[in-house]
């Protein structure tokens, strides 16, 4: 079973796609889930609707990462696409969910370890997706995390302040760990310019780990070359939040990047908080929801967006127990968008939920290159 959303640039440019793919197969073996799940991408990018599209970027949510990454990496290839893969259990009960990024008509290379250039038009796309980290701690972890993604974005003549878009953090242990990633994220960003008098990165900081369990911290990233500065905005909803560096930590809430036919929105993971930083609703799920909910429209507005444009949307729990009430929530609310429901705690205890999506906007806007 897949859930698809595609956006038709009018101006001939790529056309993009979103697709949340769950596993028909009622078997318990991972493996079979695995070969059912690629199945279905490969049927869905073989048909006449995806013809042109490739994938630019994939990510596994798996239930047990330990004794299943092995496993995926037999079936699943790096050659041209940038692959991230995360113990965040999918709370449906499968053991895999895929989310794929799909573009048409571009040109897709690996040109170094885990980083990618996509290219289409005017613009280069550079997906990166972790590797591991040999440093014992999630500062030290995140640093070098950093420091690898830099020399990559260097080597093909961009940087960290000006075309970085979007990054993820995956912390496993994130209540002991997420300190030490909010540290040396500060680190690298005030050493790079990034400050809140400037403008920082959207980025998601969550519950994840890696096969290894010495490894306490994944970065995925997605930049772009080619831009023009007034190209890329940050999003703030101050009516309903505040700013991160209030409270010491270091992202955007949102980012958008227009290009000459369309506007592109990335939305950071947003909870249940007010705009003086507090954790609004504790213990009450559907409430956390509703006020998550009520952000992200806030945000989406600030960029001349709604839900009707929202793409994908990842959906994060601290405790299992709340997936029926909120999957039923979600499905009334956005039973057409596709979405995933995971299990992985939020960076602070109280919030018992946490979102993130991208979303696109067909615009006309001059003076810069079509997507």
């Amino acid at each position: 079973m897949n859930r698809l959303y595609k956006f038709h640039s009018s101006n001939g440019a790529a056309n993009e796609a979103h697709v949340i793919i769950y596993t028909d197969c009622k078997e318990p073996l991972f493996s079979q889930q695995l070969i059912d799940i690629q199945k279905q991408f490969s049927d869905l990018l073989a048909s006449s609707e995806m013809r042109g599209y490739k994938p630019v970027f994939m990510r596994y949510f798996v239930s047990d990462a330990a004794n299943q990454v092995e496993t995926l990496n037999n079936y699943v290839s790096r050659d041209e696409c940038a692959v991230s893969i995360v113990q965040q259990p999918p709370l449906c009960g499968d053991k895999v969910v895929l989310w794929a990024y799909m573009l048409s008509d571009v040109t897709t290379k690996r040109i170094g370890e885990d980083f990618y250039e996509v290219e289409h038009g005017a613009y280069k796309h550079y997906w990166k997706s972790s590797s591991i980290m040999k440093y014992s701690d999630s500062l030290h972890q995140t640093i070098k995390h950093f420091v690898d993604y830099i020399d990559d974005l260097s080597s093909v003549g961009l940087s960290l302040a000006e075309n970085c878009v979007r990054t993820w953090f995956f912390v496993h242990d994130i209540d002991s760990n997420y300190g030490g990633v909010v540290k040396g994220r500060n680190e690298v960003f005030a050493k790079h310019g990034l400050t809140s008098g400037t403008h920082y990165i959207a980025s998601t900081g969550i519950g994840g780990r890696h096969e290894k369990a010495d490894t306490k911290v994944l970065m995925d990233a997605y930049a772009v070359g080619g831009l023009q500065p007034q190209q890329m905005k940050y999003l703030y909803a101050k009516t309903h939040l505040n700013r991160t560096s209030e409270y010491g930590v270091a992202f955007e809430r949102g980012t958008y990047v227009d290009y000459g036919d369309r506007r592109q929105i990335f939305i950071s993971g947003t909870a249940s908080i007010d705009n003086k930083g507090n954790v609004l609703y504790p213990n009450d799920i559907c409430k956390q929801t509703q006020r998550m909910w009520e952000n992200v429209s806030a945000l989406l507005a600030e960029a001349e967006a709604d839900w009707s444009n929202v793409a994908s949307i990842i959906v994060y729990l601290r405790d299992l127990t709340d997936y029926a009430v909120v999957k039923r929530m979600f499905e009334g609310q956005f039973g057409n968008t596709p979405y995933v429901i995971v299990q992985a705690p939020v960076c602070r205890a109280a919030w018992l939920i946490e979102m993130e999506c991208m979303a696109v906007v067909e615009r006309k806007t001059l003076n810069v290159a079509d997507f």
